[in-house]
């Protein structure tokens, strides 16, 4: 007898699943049977971020090949318009949204494993650096989000039910290394955090996902595959758990290392191993290790 998929009946989105962690958590959702809308700007009839092979259409096969129904949309996450046109599309042809990931993070554009575009490196003291670096990693990271959030935020309320999960990095578990990346993460839990004050009352959940170091195709391409804890899978079957909890409103606000929720619920990343948490070295950073 085949076995019931968990999510079979769920409308799910995942905001930046090009590659990275937002493509791991398709991928998984898809495996348990979910309906996922798929987005990037990396697409196989247009331009790709950082001149990178993979696109937001590949993600969706992926997610058709793991047993869901996989629908790619092209949108640029720091654009209202575009992420107003993304949900407004949805809605329409779904009815509504169950789960909304956010794995949206242009921070590190242009990075090569060394140097930035304006040639500072990561963790280069923040006196020596152009402040114009923060602004792009807020907008890139937190604003994006909010964007995303705030959009959807009137069908859930709505629907009085919803899961709004963003990935990020715990960064009450030490400094990240890099005052650009840290602010950037901080401000996204502190977002997670508020919005569930806010949600709570009509029955939405909001919460953050802290991945380890996580096996992306830009971390592998750098050769820095043998630094990483776990491949982008290991958070994708944390959020396929956490939209299959009925009680997953006991989170909400909190920042979730994945590595915890393995153990809660008992999944395990691709190889069948269990990574523990992430361990940061301040002097190394959390690096690049929420996304990719």
């Amino acid at each position: 007898m085949t076995p019931a998929l968990p999510l079979a009946n769920r409308i799910c989105l995942v905001a930046g699943a090009s590659r990275g962690v937002g493509r791991g958590v398709a991928r998984a959702l898809g495996d348990a049977g979910a309906t996922v809308i798929v987005t990037g700007r990396s697409s196989e009839a247009g331009p790709h971020t950082d001149q990178r092979p993979e696109t937001f259409e590949d993600a969706a096969r992926e997610v058709e090949a793991a047993g869901g129904k996989g629908h790619p949309y092209r949108c640029d996450h720091t654009s209202e318009r575009e992420v107003d046109g993304l949900v407004s599309w949805a809605l329409r042809r779904f009815g509504r949204l169950d789960c909304v990931v956010d794995a949206v993070w242009g921070g590190n554009e242009g990075y090569d494993g060394e140097r930035y575009p304006d040639g500072s490196a990561y963790g280069t003291p923040f006196w020596r650096r152009p402040a114009a670096r923060l602004g792009q990693s807020l907008e890139a990271g937190v604003y994006a989000q909010l964007l995303l959030a705030r959009a959807v935020a009137p069908a859930m309320v709505q629907m009085r039910a919803g899961l709004i999960v963003t990935i990020s990095f715990d960064t009450a578990a030490g400094y990240l290394g890099d005052v650009f990346y840290d602010l950037a993460k901080a401000a996204t839990n502190r977002l997670s955090f508020a919005m569930a004050q806010e949600l709570a009352p009509f029955g939405v959940t909001a919460l953050g996902l802290s991945p380890g170091h996580v096996l992306t195709e830009r971390v592998r391409d750098a050769g820095l595959a043998a630094d990483t804890t776990e491949t982008p899978l290991y958070a994708g079957r944390a959020v396929a758990a956490l939209a299959a909890d009925p009680e997953v409103a006991r989170h909400a606000g909190q920042v979730l290392h994945v590595a915890d929720l393995a153990r809660l619920y008992g999944f395990t990343d691709r190889d069948g191993s269990q990574p523990g948490r992430y361990i940061i070295n301040e002097r190394k950073g959390g690096g690049d290790v929420a996304q990719g």
